[in-house]
């Protein structure tokens, strides 16, 4: 990364394949970059990274169709949550965290005493991180859609199965977003959450995770982009404390269940009419 906000290589934000076909992948909470003043002003304990969605690049790739696309941020969310909207609008009346957040999701303080970012530095980090990442997959997003009358996006994420600031008890394995059923065609909702019930994981539809800025603001039906989220409970394939340790057995029945996911929206065909 970039030391300075202001001067970003776009480059160095996210890496990017470019099928043909009408899937895209994103990964935007992967990343484990930061920027050298973000890294001093972290807490030590913060440097750990506990939030990150790990290995979910990875993951993503192994999944990948030999058609799809794929994009996946290389920057830590705690320099800016690309799945948060711009002007941090809440995205649920519990506790969550925000665009440039100041505590973990445990509700721990992320930074240094007296070296929270001000409004200036939150500022540079949207214009420098968020708005180039969210111009790039605006664009995919509408290339393939020029290329096929339609676009399929899949959010993939995960969180560590037992936050209790976030949610209670244990989070299910797989736990599909569909805003509700606003962001997809309700075809493709029961068919994507089918093919998660089929698998020995537990699944769950629009519960804790309904999907975030990037499923709620790309998944627009009506114009033929459809949207889901995967949020994953890391115990299905990962150690969930440092050192974050991927596990092989636990990811291969992982990614069996995602493949069945992958495989309903690839199957998927809407109906096509002219669209602005």
């Amino acid at each position: 990364m970039q030391d300075s906000p202001a001067d970003p290589d776009q480059r160095s934000l996210f890496d990017q394949i470019r099928g043909t076909g009408p899937l895209l992948l994103n990964v935007p909470h992967a990343g484990t970059a930061l920027p050298a003043p973000l890294r001093a002003a972290l807490a030590p304990d913060a440097l750990e990274l506990c939030d990150t969605d790990w290995h979910m690049d990875r993951i993503a790739r192994d999944l990948l169709p030999a058609d799809a696309s794929l994009m996946a941020a290389r920057l830590s969310r705690y320099a800016v949550d690309l799945n948060r909207s711009s002007d941090d609008t809440p995205l649920y009346s519990s506790a969550t965290t925000g665009l440039i957040s100041t505590i973990d999701f445990d509700g721990t303080p992320l930074y240094r005493p007296g070296a929270e970012p001000d409004a200036a530095e939150r500022a540079e980090r949207v214009a420098a991180y968020w708005a180039p990442y969210h111009a790039a997959l605006a664009a995919e997003v509408e290339r393939i859609r020029a290329a096929h009358g339609y676009c399929l996006l899949l959010d993939v994420h995960s969180i560590r199965s037992r936050i209790p600031r976030l949610f209670d008890g244990r989070l299910p394995d797989l736990n599909l977003g569909t805003n509700s059923g606003e962001a997809c065609a309700p075809q493709l909702a029961s068919a994507a959450f089918e093919a998660l019930r089929a698998s020995p994981l537990s699944a769950v539809c629009d519960g804790r995770f309904k999907g975030g800025y990037i499923t709620r603001h790309y998944g627009q039906p009506a114009r033929n982009v459809h949207a889901l989220q995967i949020e994953i409970a890391q115990e299905c394939y990962m150690l969930e404390e440092s050192p974050w340790t991927y596990l092989p057995e636990r990811a291969d029945r992982l990614k069996q269940a995602l493949s069945g996911l992958i495989g309903a929206m690839t199957d998927f065909r809407p109906e096509l009419e002219p669209q602005p």
